[in-house]
């Protein structure tokens, strides 16, 4: 009836270090965690199960409390072109990636990212159009804010070189006028309506991968959001259905509903399960940095003709703002440049959440001292994703200067301010792996590399970096009293890793090998074969 675990070094996250020599859980939820004989003494007539997790480290499990859930699956299952390192490698993939498909079929690709290229070029439409085959080519950016499309695409979807820049996009164009194909934000999905549906076997699938994945990676769950794009709400929702409903895989979605479906969730009582909740309004602000779209109060330090994008005025940002409190939500805004930071807390003081619920600022990429001490008074969660610093660093220097990177992913400023953060991946855009994210909130640099970190100052202890991933992320929706700590009366998810983090060398973080994922007592995930004693 009762399952206890035993032989490792069991972190409750209570209060740092704290441990714990066993823990007995039943019926998902933890009943005892302390001494193993005390354990043993109390609760022997309910423990039918015992498992050894071999001298390994065990913690709450961890959650990722920013992600694309379907995305990551479509990454993991579709044309990734995330590590490829110079142009011409990118069109040699996507040359033969076409010659794969039917006469006419999108040739789509995901993650190019120009600056790990040697020359840090951008292809033209062109060169696109060359590789094609005659079909539409369109391919995202690292960062999703930035796209390539080809002529054919682009005639497809009916932009020219009449065709105006839509709010909160930017059409790139040639010195004639013409689309040079790279699109911005809003712009995009002037292509992405013409892109055919995809079918609903092919969501289920992209979600399945994406969530054994995870849990191949120690997570027991995510924060999403997914229901806007893939043809509507209905489609996304029937995937959730298929492969954490009646699939019953165990693994907990916290889904943001994206201003642009709420109607459609309002007008239909959305499905839940165990495994899936909805949760606060999502909203974007701005771009990011990769393409120069996160918007700045000040130009960019190596393009001073640009500050960025504003994808909604201040008036539409507070208008929506104001469209969450009339249904009871929290809002939950993409905000990357300081601008829009100071914009998304203009809006946020104005009309606060309901009693009880908190705000979220997802990314707060660059902040200033000031927007920081007016976030600490508000009841607001900033989701960061520590990962950023290990892919943007060290172009982001030159592209805010010396004096403002400073404050860019200021992580150790924010949590000395006591505003709680909740840390995620914002997979696919980076990698899921959330030993990554420890690593570049301890360490501040890339693996491999051996300095002392990008802006060092801003560095987290291990604690606090395994904090975002267990507490913050509960709190950012408002289950700190029931996830997120080994403790009697929380939820029974752990992560249990090969070897103890806390006395790990820098680069073998990296190498340690998640053992079992749990998820309401439930081994969701096992490296090996589940020693039962």
């Amino acid at each position: 009836m009762g399952t206890l675990y035993i032989n490792a070094s069991i972190y409750t996250m209570r209060d740092e270090y704290e441990t714990v020599e066993a823990v007995f859980c039943r019926d998902g939820k933890i009943e005892a965690a302390g001494f193993e004989t005390s354990i043993r003494e109390e609760f022997q007539e309910f423990i039918t199960t015992v498992i050894d997790l071999k001298g390994g480290m065990m913690i709450p499990g961890l959650t990722d409390s920013h992600l694309h859930l379907i995305g990551h699956g479509e990454k993991l299952i579709r044309l990734d072109l995330s590590a490829l390192t110079s142009a011409e490698d990118l069109l040699e993939v996507l040359k033969l990636k076409a010659s794969l498909l039917e006469e006419n079929e999108w040739l789509i690709g995901d993650g190019w990212n120009e600056n790990n290229f040697p020359d840090v070029r951008i292809v033209s439409r062109e060169e696109l159009d060359r590789i094609s085959g005659g079909r539409p080519v369109f391919i995202s950016r690292v960062c999703r804010h930035a796209f390539l499309a080809n002529s054919k695409a682009l005639s497809l979807a009916g932009i020219t070189k009449d065709t105006e820049d839509p709010a909160g996009g930017i059409i790139h164009r040639d010195e004639r006028g013409e689309p040079t194909g790279l699109l911005m934000d809003s712009a995009a999905d002037l292509v992405k309506k013409v892109i055919p549906q995809a079918e609903q076997h092919y969501l289920n699938r992209a979600l399945e991968a994406s969530v054994k994945d995870l849990l191949s990676k120690g997570i027991v769950g995510a924060h999403s959001e997914d229901l806007s794009y893939y043809g509507g709400f209905r489609f996304a929702e029937e995937a959730f259905k298929n492969v954490l409903g009646r699939k019953g895989i165990p693994f907990k979605a916290h889904l943001l509903v994206h201003h642009l479906a709420l109607e459609e969730v309002l007008e239909c009582e959305p499905f839940t399960s165990p495994y899936v909740e909805y949760g606060a309004l999502k909203i974007f602000s701005d771009g990011a940095f990769g393409g120069r779209t996160a918007l700045l109060s000040e130009p960019y330090s190596d393009d001073p003709e640009t500050n960025g994008v504003c994808i909604h005025s201040a008036g539409q940002l507070a208008e929506l703002v104001q469209l969450a409190r009339k249904h009871r939500m929290a809002a939950a805004v993409h905000t990357i440049g300081d601008k829009s930071l100071e914009m998304v807390i203009d809006a946020f003081e104005k009309t606060p959440p309901p009693i009880g619920k908190k705000d979220r600022i997802i990314h707060a990429g660059l902040v200033r001292e000031d927007l920081v001490a007016r976030m600490k008074e508000l009841p607001v969660i900033i989701d960061i994703q520590p990962g950023f610093v290990s892919s943007d660093f060290p172009w982001l220097i030159e592209r805010l200067g010396e004096d403002r990177v400073r404050y860019a992913f200021a992580f150790r400023t924010l949590l000395d301010h006591n505003i709680i953060c909740a840390g995620g991946s914002d997979a696919p855009i980076e990698p899921a792996n959330p030993l990554l994210g420890l690593y570049a909130a301890v360490h501040r640099r890339k693996p491999g590399e051996t300095h002392e970190g990008y802006v060092p100052a801003q560095k987290l202890t291990m604690y606090e970096a395994i904090q975002l991933y267990t507490t913050g992320s509960a709190a950012a929706i408002g289950k700190e009293n029931s996830q997120g700590i080994i403790a009697p009366g929380y939820c029974a998810d752990f992560t249990v890793f090969g070897r103890d983090l806390f006395k790990t060398a820098p680069e073998e973080i990296l190498q340690t090998k998640v053992l079992y994922t749990i998820v309401d007592g439930q081994t969701a995930y096992s490296s090996q074969e589940v020693r039962v004693i």
